[in-house]
């Protein structure tokens, strides 16, 4: 099935590396975090990837075009120009890139992929956000309930420690835990073709009219997703993700 993948946008938040390469080109553990969200799909047997560009999208196109070369070993002839590669990190996966513009937003971006699409169900989400999520099981849910649009339901753990009180004493404190209400959008989409056209062009928010009017006619589901995710907002998500994928990262397939 194909996946659409939210790569275009400008990342302020993160400026410490997104002054040069774009948000979905962020490293964690050498690889940019595109490219385990990529292999969360592939590990699952989905391979054919849409990549909605936008701010700094030749980096993306270049890191793409040259994939074979930067993963791999090999030795160069200078003499022949001939190159043996040595250690090929071998994937078969098939990525359409698309420029989208510099400055749509996130509905717009998934409008231009359209013609791609065409009149198939597809996957979507965001180029910034890595989960344990089973894709499977939730392209499954999806097909049961019969209806438009899936989005992922999330709980991520809170960004501060949550204090229970009795009056003003605290009767639990919990470093950061992961919120027991309140469910989030986590991305990881799956719609029917007829969502494009609740989309009108590149000034339309994904999160906004489209997925609103959604929810309002019924078409919208939530598929609840208990296990890992994280969305690598700050610099400070991003060396938590780091130190988990030199661990035992959760998402690592």
């Amino acid at each position: 099935m194909k996946v659409i993948l939210l790569a275009g946008g400008f990342g302020t938040r993160l400026s410490e590396y997104t002054d040069v390469i774009p948000k979905p080109m962020v490293p964690i553990g050498g690889k940019p975090i595109l490219w385990h969200i990529m292999r969360t799909y592939a590990h699952f047997g989905h391979k054919d990837f849409f990549v909605a560009l936008g701010y700094k999208s030749e980096v993306i196109k270049d890191y793409f075009l040259n994939y074979r070369s930067l993963n791999s070993d090999f030795t160069v002839d200078l003499a022949t120009g001939s190159v043996t590669p040595h250690q090929i990190d071998s994937v078969d996966w098939k990525i359409t890139l698309v420029d989208t513009g510099d400055k749509s937003m996130t509905g717009g971006r998934v409008k231009r992929m359209q013609p791609f699409i065409g009149k198939e169900t597809c996957m979507l989400t965001y180029g910034d956000g890595v989960a344990d999520i089973d894709i499977n099981a939730l392209l499954s849910f999806h097909r049961k309930h019969g209806k438009m649009i899936t989005v992922s339901a999330v709980r991520p753990n809170a960004r501060f420690g949550e204090l229970s009180l009795e009056g003003n004493r605290v009767s639990s404190f919990k470093e950061k835990p992961q919120l027991h209400e309140g469910w989030i959008n986590g991305g990881y989409f799956v719609i029917e073709p007829e969502f494009f056209d609740y989309i009108s062009g590149d000034e339309t928010l994904l999160e906004r009219e489209p997925l609103e009017q959604a929810a309002a006619a019924g078409e919208l589901m939530a598929y609840s997703h208990d296990g890992f995710w994280h969305c690598m907002d700050t610099k400070r998500d991003h060396e938590l993700l780091e130190s988990l994928w030199a661990g035992s990262a959760p998402w690592r397939v």
